[in-house]
């Protein structure tokens, strides 16, 4: 552990933080308190890092063990934890911004609410640059009910797309609509409306088509999905209507037009061999990313590379990249479509050293499946075998005696599906509200998997067990489930972000967070901490 004369001498100001941040070195900003407690205020370039999860999430955000990382939060509570779990993790240049948020925000800088504030910024900013067009709800409802001849596409995921989307429109991920385009819209004279939940992937998404040269006229639809349910109007459910076939037509054409956009914004590429003598040296950040879909990634990808679909890393970069400094290479089909759309945005949001990686998967050996977590200090968390309790097992202490079982997953996990009669908490908090437990005993700790489960009861006395293979073995066993929340303690039950359609007044939030996302343009502007590398548009808006 870092002592506490080491604690202090390794501690930041605002100052020094901003110093980093702008040199040449690799350098991490990480915030360690819950996404529900970063998204009320938060520095425009640090990565969260929830304390309650960093074991889960350090290895892939700060893959380098020897990067400068400075940990914050609101005022200090819980980065001096933070900064020895990452020491005692490997983590060779850790700091602690003294005095947290509070003392950045007291320094007169500024202070941003709300997640994946880059990216989000990084849209308003781009529709302001670009004039990128746009039309209004009302507009495409009338366009619903005539026969003109228009397409409406979704930019989301397909999982969110089957949740709620405009009649008709058809789901085109992000990254893929420069590479589909010409077989969804084929006639040059069809409109096409791009659009999302609210702004962001419906501005890139539109912007990506019109920077492509598409012959057709292209929109984005103005507050997305939330404009539509604010006009009243029922999305539609369950669809899973999505691009047909990809035509070796459109396919060159895609690649074409990506291609001249990444070399236009200076993306280079580089050799397999030479991403892994990047990733060998001591003082170089290293992201692989395979920007295809899921499925894909599944299906056959490199070794060592990351899931990471190109619409996504765009609208959630934050949540992939932490290291401002880092190389990241993009991996996708062999044509480069894909990787070389989310190249030329990464490097318009700023970031220095992206890269498509030569030749895509050519002919490479290649790992299927999904990419096993790594989770840090898992084997010496909770090793002793009496510490764990089978699901069996469990429901004969439940049936019996009795026991007192706490899940320290994301309330999103527990409402979804948990132990009967479990409570939730944060794991952060958990020692500290043992006493408002029942005192029935043993204690379980669970969580979906029982990795984070047995993690936490690491962090309590020896005679915590924890639930082996956690409430998703449990349900394997046919074993009971509860859904919603039942009991909670501390801040059990608010961790992450709420979007506006899991709030309660759905017009309310929808609003609150519209003027939010607009606002967000001329917050960055007075910001000199933001990078920003937009190109100057030509007349065609290009």
């Amino acid at each position: 552990m870092i002592a506490l004369s080491d604690l202090e001498s390794r501690s930041i100001d605002p100052a020094t933080v901003r110093q980093w941040y702008a040199d040449d070195a690799e350098f991490a900003l990480v915030d360690v308190r819950e996404e529900a407690d970063f998204s009320e205020r938060s520095i425009f370039f640090a990565a969260p890092l929830p304390l309650s999860r960093l074991e889960l999430r350090a290895p892939s955000l700060l893959p380098r063990r020897s990067v400068r990382v400075v940990v914050t939060d609101e005022a200090g509570e819980f980065s001096a934890i933070a900064a020895n779990r990452l020491t005692a993790l490997g983590y060779e240049d850790v700091h602690v911004l003294a005095g947290g948020i509070a003392a950045w925000e007291v320094a007169g800088l500024p202070v941003y609410s709300g997640v994946h504030v880059p990216s989000k910024a990084f849209a308003e900013v781009v529709e302001e640059h670009f004039h990128t067009p746009w039309i209004d709800v009302p507009e495409l409802a009338r366009l619903l009910e005539s026969d003109e001849d228009f397409v409406v596409v979704d930019s989301r995921t397909p999982s969110e797309f089957a949740r709620a989307a405009v009649p008709g429109a058809i789901c085109v991920p992000g990254a893929d609509l420069v590479r589909n385009i010409r077989d969804i819209a084929p006639n040059a004279e069809t409109l096409v409306v791009v659009n999302c939940g609210g702004r962001t992937r419906s501005i890139i998404g539109a912007q990506s088509l019109i920077s492509a040269g598409v012959p057709n006229k292209v929109v984005s639809l103005k507050d997305g999905l939330l404009s539509w349910r604010l006009h009243g109007l029922v999305p539609e459910q369950g669809n899973e209507r999505g691009s047909p076939p990809l035509s070796a037509t459109a396919a060159q054409w895609g690649a074409s037009a990506a291609r001249n956009i990444a070399a236009r914004e200076g993306v280079r590429s580089i050799t397999l061999a030479a991403v892994r003598a990047l990733a060998a040296q001591d003082d170089t950040t290293v992201h692989l990313f395979d920007v295809r879909s899921a499925e894909e990634y599944a299906a056959g990808h490199l070794p060592g590379s990351v899931s990471a679909p190109g619409g996504q890393l765009v609208q959630e970069t934050d949540s992939y990249v932490a290291v401002h400094g880092a190389h990241v290479v993009l991996v996708g089909d062999d044509d480069g479509t894909r990787a070389a759309m989310t190249a030329a945005w990464l490097s318009q949001m700023g970031l220095d050293n992206v890269f498509l990686l030569e030749g895509g998967l050519g002919d490479h050996p290649l790992e299927t499946g999904p990419r096993p977590p790594l989770v840090l200090g898992l084997q010496a968390a909770a090793r002793d075998p009496r510490r764990a309790v089978r699901p069996t097992a469990l429901a004969t202490l439940l049936d019996g005696e009795g026991a007192t079982v706490v899940d320290v997953d994301l309330a999103q996990h527990h409402k979804a599906a948990h132990i009967p009669g479990a409570w939730l908490a944060r794991r952060t908090e958990l020692a500290a509200h043992l006493a408002d437990l029942p005192a029935r005993r043993p204690l379980v700790l669970t969580s979906k998997d029982g990795v984070l489960a047995r993690l936490a009861a690491a962090d309590l006395a020896e005679d915590t067990l924890w639930l082996e293979g956690g409430t998703d073995a449990w349900a394997a066993q046919d074993l009971p489930l509860a859904t919603e929340i039942e009991h909670a303690i501390g801040g059990g039950g608010r961790d992450v972000w709420l979007s506006p359609t899991q709030r309660g007044d759905l017009h309310a939030a929808a609003r609150e967070y519209l003027a939010w996302e607009l606002d967000l343009a001329r917050m960055v502007h007075n910001d000199t901490d933001v990078r920003f590398k937009l190109p100057t548009p030509t007349v065609d808006g290009n």
